[in-house]
């Protein structure tokens, strides 16, 4: 393939004449850190965070759950100077990926983090960025000896070629801009989250009756499960069964836990399928349904549920394995009111006191007959509906601009990364290199 002018073809791919090609070795100074005692209680009391898998995320250094004293450090860990890079592969043998984090602030780390100390030639926001934008190279290092996310190889590393302006200022440009592109991200992050806060703070006032709506007065009836709902049958099928040419949607109870959130609008979300033959005595799902999944890994899922509604007359949908399938004996609930209710905290203290497991919690259809929901006048329930999807409405419009900033960060990383877009003219990034030299 044709090099265009200016670049050259190396062995890491091509890049503008006057980079280079660079070892990571010859750049940073690699540091292993380690774990202080567990059985000596009073290492972990101290104020400095100890950086692990769990606290340690792309570009910028989690507030660590673990902080330890400077005795543990000299005991069994490591300071990660600032300004260093943090390099973590996280993830099973089947889903890894390599984590990157800035050093900012005084922390230590563990054995399963390389600390990257770049040398005066490199700017450090730049070593992060670059090591970013490599981790489906870096992947390919990994080793999975003595650990199941597999470890990254110090030799093997130092060995890792990466691009390399000479010119300090240009690596401080390419930094700043992926800088600018990461502050825009967290700053709508910031935005959901609080938005987030505010809606579950005013489901928790609107659907308890603590804080009502103009207009609206009375008591609100309280009917238990039992008294609300039947159950239809759902299917068992795992995920190997579906199939895109299915004809027959199929809602996976894992779906529910990381997708839908409340409600599942057939005309927004395709589920995926599976062929109606596979699950012929599953009940066919109609809108107005609520779909819990009965079993979660950890305490926050348990009871999850979604409405369903936008179901077209000729769609067919069954719920799947490890989920409840409840239907209204007689109409009780406006559309979209429920997929808001499985949210009120108080019924998620419900499900806790029911809920049975040591790893996996779960529900069954007998502990919930009992349990208590508000039923508040139909027009009321309606107007609470609005404004609570108002509000769902404006996370996801705020969550697109998450998402398309992330795509322009992506495509600001392979273009400047690879010097295909220069931020400093060719003559003036050789002048100044020289100058650094």
């Amino acid at each position: 393939m044709e090099v265009r002018e200016g670049y050259k073809q190396t062995e890491m791919g091509v890049i503008p004449e006057d980079w280079k090609a660079m070892p990571l070795g010859a750049l940073a100074t690699f540091l292993s850190g380690g774990t202080p005692s567990r059985s000596n209680e009073d290492y972990w009391m101290g104020d400095i965070p100890w950086i692990s898998a769990k606290s340690l995320r792309c570009f910028y250094i989690y507030r660590s759950k673990s902080n330890v004293t400077i005795e543990a450090v000299a005991a069994g860990s490591k300071f990660a100077p600032i300004g260093s890079t943090l390099l973590l592969v996280r993830g099973s043998a089947l889903h890894k990926e390599i984590l990157s984090g800035l050093v900012t602030a005084k922390i230590c780390f563990n054995q399963d983090v390389k600390a990257l100390v770049p040398s005066p030639k490199i700017n450090p926001k730049y070593l992060t960025f670059v090591t970013r934008g490599k981790a489906n190279d870096l992947l390919k290092l990994v080793s999975s000896a003595g650990n199941t996310a597999g470890v990254l190889d110090t030799n093997l590393l130092k060995a890792f070629l990466i691009p390399f302006p000479p010119a300090k200022a240009e690596q401080e440009a390419i930094a700043e801009a992926l800088s600018d592109a990461d502050a825009l991200i967290e700053s709508l992050e910031q935005l959901i989250a609080k938005k987030r806060q505010i809606k579950q703070g005013a489901m928790q006032e609107l659907l308890t009756g603590k804080n009502r709506l103009p207009g609206f007065s009375g008591e609100w009836e309280i009917k238990t499960f039992g008294e609300i709902f039947f159950y239809l049958s759902t299917a068992t099928n795992s995920r190997s069964d579906l199939e895109q040419e299915g004809q027959t949607f199929y809602i996976h109870y894992g779906d529910i836990h990381t997708k839908f959130h409340g409600h599942l609008d057939f005309k927004k979300v395709s589920p995926p399928k599976i062929f109606r033959s596979k699950c012929t005595n599953a009940a066919l799902i109609k809108n107005g349904d609520w779909i819990m999944a009965d079993a979660s890994e950890d305490y926050a899922g348990v009871g999850k549920t979604i409405e369903i509604s936008g179901l077209h007359d000729e769609d067919e949908a069954v719920a799947g394995l490890h989920t409840f399938l409840l239907r209204e004996k007689v109409p009780t609930y406006a559309p979209g009111f429920k997929g808001h209710l499985g949210g009120l905290k108080s019924l998620h203290e419900q499900y806790l006191r029911v809920a049975t497991g040591m790893k996996v919690y779960g529900v069954s259809k007998t502990a919930l007959i009992d349990l208590e929901l508000p039923v508040p006048p139909f027009p009321e329930q309606t107007a609470i509906a609005e404004i609570l999807s108002d509000m769902d409405a404006e996370i996801v419009a705020l969550e697109g601009k998450l998402s398309k900033a992330r795509q322009v960060k992506q495509g600001m990383m392979q273009e400047l990364l690879t010097g295909n877009i220069r931020l400093v003219e060719p003559e003036a990034a050789t002048a100044m290199a020289t100058a650094d030299e």
